[in-house]
């Protein structure tokens, strides 16, 4: 791990603390049995604002060698990201004409969840995934994989083989990058003169609106706004052109961005979203000073729940073991007193541990083995989905917590 001093965008040091979550383990670390006897690494989750170009980011970097190295986050577990990335492959196809004869190059492609719909819609598709594990996924599964860090040499060496991309993506990968200016001139290597570079990531808008402070863990190294992303890029010759909004993780936005003498025409709506940005005073010190308050009162009203509902004598579950959980469950300081499992829908994490708490991770199975009195939904932005998936489990009489961004139990489905 090391401090970070100097923004990550504008490479200026007017860095300014706003708001900690104080120490956590990494956030997809999780724990075998024989691990839980072991010493465990707790990192600041610290967040600085930039008062130069106004990006809200993590003030410690963790090496990317021990937050990918043994990474088991896999996208297709998730049948509502599965419909996500079938959209948005429809949608760029038909957005910039493509064809058979373009190349898509996705960056942290985990286990191919956007380019398979791309190669099943006759697009030409390589993954770049540094977790190798995930990439041997994504290669057996008939997804072309690199399992590299994006690195120029690695573009160069890219291009030499499969010649220019004419769209390259990168979704949930950007904000985790710490060296931005090298992924940049990477892609500018990757793509065509005309081509199109796609970010997709959490919108600061909605992590502010909405409290989503558990979006907050060591791989989100920055939490992202347009108005600095247009000022980076400008750096590099490039253009924002483009952006809309998805419902990706409670509220995304998708980013495009090309070359400056590309021809893709500006649209009005970046010069609108950087405007509600400012009316927002997303750059503001006390904007954030403000959130962390909120925060502390989200802790305050969900333990008082849990634990009243514990001296009744119900017992709670989790369900869903992401990375935005085991920041929550880490920050209130939610454990194995209050929680008696997790389930998780991934085989990559059943039979492990929460890392930090060490709450056991369990197939949907156990749920109705165990049958608890309460799920507490660690895995929010798919809420509706789980809570459609396990009638089952309300109707025999289970409940249903929604955690952020005030607790609330669903009575009625």
């Amino acid at each position: 791990m090391t401090p970070h001093t100097i923004c990550r965008m504008c490479r200026k040091a007017q860095m300014m603390s706003v708001f900690s979550l104080g120490l956590a383990p990494l956030a997809n670390a999780f724990l075998t049995r024989t691990q839980l006897d072991e010493p465990e690494y707790f990192y600041p989750l610290d967040l600085y604002l930039c008062e130069h170009c106004g990006l809200l980011q993590l003030g410690h970097v963790v090496s990317p060698e021990v937050l990918f190295g043994n990474y088991v986050y896999v996208s297709s577990t998730s049948a509502v990201f599965q419909k996500h990335f079938a959209d948005y492959a429809a949608d760029s196809i038909k957005r910039f004409s493509l064809t058979s004869k373009d190349l898509i190059i996705d960056i942290g492609s985990n286990d191919g969840i956007l380019l398979k719909p791309f190669k099943e819609l006759g697009i030409k598709v390589l993954g770049i995934e540094p977790a190798e594990k995930i990439a041997d996924v994504a290669s057996i599964d008939g997804i072309p994989t690199e399992s590299e860090f994006i690195t120029t040499q690695v573009a160069t060496r890219i291009v030499d083989a499969h010649g220019k991309a004419s769209v390259v993506t990168a979704n949930n990968v950007f904000a985790h990058i710490d060296n931005l200016d090298e992924v940049v001139q990477s892609v500018k290597i990757l793509l065509h003169d005309d081509g199109v570079f796609i970010i997709e990531a959490p919108y600061l808008v909605d992590f502010l609106k909405k409290t989503y402070f558990d979006l907050v863990y060591h791989e989100h190294l920055s939490y992202l706004a347009l108005t600095p992303l247009v000022a980076f890029f400008k750096r590099f010759d490039m253009e924002v052109f483009d952006v809309i909004k998805t419902d990706a993780h409670g509220g995304s936005i998708r980013v495009f961005i090309k070359k400056t003498q590309g021809l893709k025409n500006s649209k009005k709506s970046v010069p609108s979203f950087v405007a509600n940005e400012k009316k927002m005073k997303l750059a503001a010190p006390e904007t954030w000073h403000a959130y962390e308050k909120k925060i502390l009162k989200n802790k305050a009203d969900l333990v008082s729940l849990l634990i009243s509902l514990k001296l009744k004598g119900k017992h709670i579950a989790g369900y869903g073991a992401p990375a935005k959980g085991n920041t929550l469950l880490t920050y209130f300081g939610i454990g194995k007193e209050l929680l008696d499992f997790v389930v998780d829908d991934s085989p990559w994490k059943q039979g492990l541990f929460t890392p930090g708490t060490h709450i056991p991770v369990v197939s949907s199975k156990t749920l109705y083995q165990k049958k608890p009195d309460y799920l507490l939904i660690l895995a929010w932005n798919f809420a509706p989905s789980i809570m459609n998936m396990h009638k089952k489990y309300h109707t025999e009489g289970g409940r249903f917590i929604i955690p952020v961004p005030q607790p609330r139990i669903v009575r009625n489905l």
